[in-house]
């Protein structure tokens, strides 16, 4: 479709050079999307770089569940794990652990920039509500790949038979982005609710030992009580859990880990739109 050029007079219309303006496809649409989305998880991931310190002290915690907590259980044989070392069960649930809480506690920067005025200027800019929450929740992934750096190197270090196939450890990687990027987005729903920082510190910690305890990351479910196991299988954490031990430990794939992947995007995707659309509350 041609348009005449706006800056021509009336009486020159029939001679002046029209704009040829190209219309905007499916794939221009997603395009812009992921480009804003990308824009908004560099800017939420910057942050890292000039203060790392937060990367370092997680990292504190899943070490010691890994020395003191999984080394004894290892001796003691107390939880059972079949032929499998109870330290090789542990590490995927450790590595999901602390991408759990890293996450978790993400929505806390949505309220630091209400009061900085910061999410004012994200609404007014062109950008979809949903790409916003994406990037953040994209920004918690890449915060999650640090994590499972930690957890590689800990693995090593106490002989853990991890599969160090490229694959593998892509699909490791993919998996713990997915984690992250769910449950900073339910942060950041919780944190549009809720709109205080002590309420939101007070219901993060409130959700954290549940959801780590009500699933599969330190011990089997089929050892749980029976309205444990119930639990356990509608947590989101016991499928990354689950996906995370079958890429980590080399164990042939199944359905389950198809049915794992697919609960976690379908997740994911829920809660982005819940979010998107509770965000502009977050600014009141």
């Amino acid at each position: 479709m041609r348009y005449p050029d706006p800056g021509v007079s009336p009486a020159g219309l029939a001679s002046a050079p029209a704009i040829e303006l190209k219309p905007i496809t499916f794939l221009d649409e997603v395009g812009g999307f992921i480009k804003k989305t990308l824009v908004i998880a560099e800017l939420e991931a910057r942050k890292i770089r000039h203060d790392p310190s937060e990367i370092i002290t997680r990292a504190v915690q899943p070490a010691l569940w890994l020395l003191v907590f999984g080394q004894v259980l290892n001796t003691i044989h107390a939880i059972p794990t079949g032929s499998m070392p109870y330290i090789d069960f542990m590490t995927p649930g450790i590595l999901a652990q602390s991408v759990l809480f890293i996450a978790i506690l993400s929505g806390i920067t949505i309220i630091w920039e209400r009061d900085l005025g910061v999410i004012h200027k994200f609404l007014a800019s062109p950008s979809p509500r949903a790409a916003l929450v994406t990037g953040k929740a994209l920004s918690a992934g890449i915060k999650g790949l640090t994590q499972a750096v930690v957890i590689y190197l800990l693995a090593l270090l106490l002989g853990v038979h991890l599969d160090w196939n490229p694959l593998a450890i892509a699909g490791t990687l993919l998996a713990v982005v997915l984690g992250a990027m769910l449950f900073s987005t339910f942060s950041l729903i919780i944190a549009c609710l809720v709109k205080t920082r002590e309420r939101f510190m007070g219901i993060g910690q409130l959700m954290t030992m549940p959801l780590f305890f009500a699933s599969n990351a330190i011990y089997p479910v089929n050892i749980m009580p029976g309205w444990l196991q119930v639990i356990a299988r509608i947590n989101p954490l016991s499928y990354q859990v689950d996906l995370l031990r079958g890429l980590m430990l080399g164990q042939a794939l199944t359905a389950q880990d198809g049915i794992d992947f697919a609960v976690l995007v379908v997740v994911t995707i829920v809660l982005v739109a819940i979010g998107a659309r509770l965000y502009p509350r977050a600014a009141t």
